[in-house]
């Protein structure tokens, strides 16, 4: 029997991730407990569970009185006729252990002590699960789909369920039953039922562990992530830099032939991601950030937070972005407030002048040279005339 008890906890050990150590005192406590329901009381009673052999001993600690009349309480008291016979040492007025057989214990007082080690093991069982999802807090898993409850989706993680609440859900995204998926772990709690896993499959840092996950570089420090931008079941913008000079840390994220990338795009259903690099200087980082869009010339400040932007006629449209969305992101991945202009536009602002916008690498503005904004004398003529005419 004590065989069969000690190869159960081991599969409890191994099977539930409880330790033995825990059953073990829940064994002792499911005693005492029938002890004190058999009895009626428990103060004496002390129950001792080998860890090797799984032997149990349950015994209770009486005081020794001479006569039998003198026994007020044979829960606490013995009588030394009956103290002689357990151990030939006893000596009235001391205290001797009196063993107690379990098998005396009735129905009910066992039935109990059933109750207090499975009641033990379900607790020990939730706050393991508990403890491992909250370790997974705020990184990114695999699930399967189990069912609809409303509009929200019961995510099955394994040793645990996970609700995916509508809020979470990209808008557009259908999932079968037994479908895996990736979601993000937004919070766990623990509660009387068991762990509660609130996970998301909106939230940016999904995207930024998807990379982690996908991309080595990324995931031994040699590419950092450094801001994203997310509308969710749409587009993405993701800032990164290194510090390896031999290392591109756009080329590394996308991987060759965009193999990279397009395994996080198909995760996503199709979800559009612009990766850009980084840069200290804030208008190079603006420039990066409003790709695929040229621009002329960028005025940040930032201690304001805020940059002026210039782009040519005909790419003014695609810096914006459908509905707004292209410089949306980019002013939520770089933390700038930004105005894009037409150079039509900017032409026609009140006290508009190129060199306002135009500084060297060194300073905070961007400004390149290329064909489309080489000042020669007649342009800046030109600029300064419209400026006059609009001050006038």
């Amino acid at each position: 029997m004590n065989k069969e008890l000690l190869e159960a906890l081991n599969i409890l050990e191994k099977e539930k991730e409880i330790s033995k150590e825990t059953l073990f005192e829940a064994i002792e406590n499911s005693l005492m407990t029938a002890c004190k329901n058999h009895f009626g009381k428990a103060d004496n009673i002390t129950v001792q569970v080998d860890r090797e052999t799984c032997d149990f001993l349950c015994y209770a600690t009486k005081e020794i009185v001479a006569t039998y009349d003198e026994v007020e309480d044979d829960v606490l008291q013995i009588c030394i006729d009956d103290a002689v016979k357990i151990s030939k040492k006893a000596v009235i007025g001391e205290t001797i252990n009196v063993e107690i057989k379990s098998k005396e214990f009735g129905r009910i007082a066992t039935q109990n002590a059933k109750n207090v080690i499975l009641q033990k093991i379900r607790e020990e069982e939730r706050s393991v699960v508990y403890n491992q999802f909250y370790e997974k807090e705020k990184d990114v898993v695999t699930g399967i789909v189990q069912r609809y409850s409303g509009r929200n989706i019961s995510i099955d993680l394994g040793k645990a369920d996970a609700l995916l609440n509508e809020s979470e859900q990209v808008k557009g995204e259908i999932f079968r039953p037994t479908e895996r998926i990736k979601v993000y772990i937004v919070e766990v709690k623990n509660t009387p039922k068991g762990p509660k896993i609130m996970v998301s499959r909106t939230h940016p840092e999904l995207v930024k562990r998807l990379f982690e996950a996908e991309v080595t570089e990324i995931k031994d420090g040699t590419v950092e992530i450094m801001s994203i931008a997310r509308e969710a079941g749409s587009r993405t913008k993701l800032a990164v830099r290194t510090n390896n000079p031999n290392v591109d840390a756009v080329g590394a994220c996308v991987g060759i032939n965009g193999a990279r990338v397009n395994a996080i795009v198909e995760e996503l259903r199709g979800e559009k991601i612009d990766i850009v690099n980084w840069d200290e200087n804030p208008g190079n980082f603006i420039q990066n950030a409003l790709s695929p869009a040229k621009i002329v010339a960028v005025f940040a400040d930032p201690d304001e937070k805020t940059a002026k932007v210039v782009v040519p006629d005909y790419q003014l449209s695609l810096a914006i972005g459908k509905e707004g969305q292209n410089a949306r992101l980019a002013a939520r991945l770089t933390g700038y407030k930004i105005d894009i202009k037409s150079e039509t536009q900017a032409k026609d602002a009140e006290g508009f002048r190129y060199e306002d916008y135009m500084y060297d690498e060194e300073g905070d503005v961007y400004y390149e040279e290329d064909e489309y904004y080489e000042e020669d004398a007649a342009e800046e003529a030109v600029v300064e005339e419209v400026a006059e005419e609009t001050e006038e």
